[in-house]
């Protein structure tokens, strides 16, 4: 939300505007940064930096004297128009668009104009439109009638607030969701009592609602099913920090058209939770898991009939999964593109090497937080996985430069994640550095690269993002060299 409070963006902005089309443009700027209102200034006017002229009058306008006065124009105008360069023509433009307002339009009626307003919106962004729909009624009516002007956006609620509203007053909130186009819905700390008045108070969600987040609340086994029952077109859910729910809950609820499942910090969920996502979902397509007492057993349950469906699985710190548990999965569920063990900490190079083998549709594949990991689980990636676009080996201790040799044979790889891999040294840069295909990098933490070697990453010219935190041999110097050397790379530093 921007600093200025949306009551002061019309009255500072007109007075802005005034100013400018008297000509008395001031050189003070309110923020650094640029405020809504700037923003609002900037749309009509331009910046205060680049005043605008009154521009010259077309030759193709003037008054017509002898025979040949036809000709002295024809020529004067083609000699002008090629002597106008771009920028001066759109200063032209610019001109001739504000005389036109101020000849036809106050600027009260501009501000009341929806034609104009559905334009003049569309140059701020999703956020600074949620300032702008709080000036007056009418702004909000012109921003709540598009769904376009809120895209990206997900409203959020926290219902220990939304209990201190009236049943009218939270009809109309759910209300100006529909109007907005928002089919996500993310509620903190709900309990029952809160699910059960969304139900009531928002029959529309029951076709409006796509996509549903829980996190940290209250909310058992039944007020988990009654929403369920009520989304009748939700096909995404995530339960987070949800520790009422169980497994007998999940059974109970878990709907056949949800195709992306996320359960994370839930501490109810193990073995037979896994179960019930695997019968009751058989059209999933993404699945995250986040549970500390998950072991090998839970990944029995998939079968076959998710192999086809199942393309994304995610296991975030399932600290008693071992190789066994990944034997599982590569016998059930070998079209998976997308694989995280991260966290996994049992894992070692016998279990990478059975996913090399078995998985060679894989995309991208995190094994970061696995200590086990060594070169040689490297030397299986590279070898099998052709396919492979992104590979994430943060805090893999064991890995040393030989193994990054390995991976720099990859031509397929784009993203590469190695953060604090405390054995990596400039001999493993050079491999790197003949990855043509790589554009995005991360070596933040890896203490022992010296600025000698992170320079020669310069030959990276098609690199997008290098990150760079936190390395003790990275200096303002060498940033400087690498944004000079690398200016379509995002350098963080």
């Amino acid at each position: 939300m921007s600093s200025i409070s949306a009551q002061g963006v019309v009255e500072r902005a007109s007075a802005e505007l005034s100013k400018r089309i008297n000509g008395l443009r001031g050189s003070k700027h309110h923020s650094a940064k640029g405020s809504v209102m700037e923003r609002v200034t900037n749309v009509f006017c331009g910046s205060s930096n680049n005043p605008v002229t009154a521009p010259e009058k077309p030759s193709r306008l003037l008054p017509r004297g002898g025979g040949n006065s036809t000709s002295t124009t024809t020529t004067t105008s083609s000699a002008t128009s090629k002597a106008l360069s771009s920028h001066a023509r759109q200063k032209q433009q610019a001109a001739v668009s504000r005389s036109f307002l101020q000849a036809h339009l106050t600027w009260d009626q501009l501000m009341a104009a929806d034609w104009f307003l559905m334009k003049f919106f569309l140059y701020f962004n999703s956020s600074e439109r949620c300032v702008l729909a709080q000036v007056c009624s009418l702004w909000r009516d012109v921003l709540y009638r598009s769904p376009r002007y809120w895209s990206g956006l997900v409203p959020v609620v926290q219902c220990r607030e939304l209990r201190n509203f009236q049943q009218p007053e939270r009809a109309r909130l759910y209300a100006s969701w529909v109007c907005r186009g928002f089919h996500t819905l993310g509620l903190m700390a709900a309990s029952d009592e809160d699910a059960l008045d969304l139900v009531s108070s928002f029959p529309l969600a029951s076709k409006h609602v796509h996509s549903l987040s829980l996190k940290c609340s209250s909310i058992t086994d039944r007020g988990l099913e009654t929403l369920l029952d009520h989304l009748q077109s939700l096909f995404e859910l995530e339960l987070a920090g949800c520790n009422e729910i169980t497994e007998t809950g999940l059974w109970a609820c878990l709907n056949p058209r949800i195709v992306s499942l996320t359960l994370t910090d839930c501490i109810n969920v193990a073995d037979e939770a896994v179960g019930a996502v695997a019968q009751l979902l058989p059209a999933l397509y993404e699945f995250s898991l986040q549970a500390y007492h998950v072991t090998d057993a839970a990944l029995c349950y998939f079968s076959p009939k998710q192999s086809n469906s199942l393309n994304i699985l995610r296991l975030h710190s399932c600290w008693e999964l071992t190789n066994h548990g990944v034997v599982n999965i590569v016998h059930s569920l070998p079209n998976l593109t997308v694989l995280s063990l991260s966290g996994c900490s049992k894992i070692t190079d016998d279990g990478v090497e059975l996913i090399a083998e078995n998985l060679q549709k894989l995309r991208s594949l995190d094994l970061s937080w696995c200590p086990r990991i060594t070169d040689a689980a490297l030397e299986y990636i590279a070898c099998d996985l052709n396919q492979l676009e992104e590979l994430t080996l943060d805090r893999c201790v064991h890995v040393t430069d030989i193994g990054v040799g390995y991976i720099s044979t990859m031509l397929s790889l784009s993203a590469l994640y190695l953060r604090w891999c405390s054995q990596l040294r400039d001999f493993g840069l050079q491999h790197l550095c003949g990855m043509r295909n790589l554009q995005i990098l991360s070596l933040a933490g890896c203490p022992l690269l010296t600025s000698s070697g992170l320079s020669s990453l310069i030959q990276l010219r098609h690199m997008r993002e290098l990150e760079l935190t936190n390395c003790p041999g990275a200096s303002k110097e060498l940033f400087d060299y690498l944004r000079e050397h690398l200016p379509r790379c995002l350098v963080i530093e």
